[in-house]
């Protein structure tokens, strides 16, 4: 059952990866919104990946799969935006 479950998950994501819409390269927001304490060690390296380190911090991104990946791995964490 997880296999399958994680077959779906890969397919909507490559699905999303190849939308022509969204490969025009256009810039996001990041803001984070909660404290990073008592929270694993990879999401914390992240954060300090996008450059935030303050609550209520903003940072601007292109909108690259490697973006939108780390954005993915604490969207707990922080709010985003597009902006053009």
């Amino acid at each position: 059952m997880p296999k399958l479950l994680q077959n779906k998950e890969v397919f909507h994501w490559k699905r999303f990866l190849k939308d022509k819409s969204r490969n025009k390269m256009g810039k996001i927001k990041v803001t984070k919104v909660k404290s990073a304490i008592n929270r694993t060690k990879n999401q914390k390296l992240v954060l300090e990946s996008l450059g935030l380190k303050r609550i209520g911090q903003t940072v601007e991104h292109d909108d690259t799969p490697n973006i939108l990946g780390m954005v993915n791995k604490v969207k707990h964490l922080v709010s985003v935006e597009e902006t053009k």
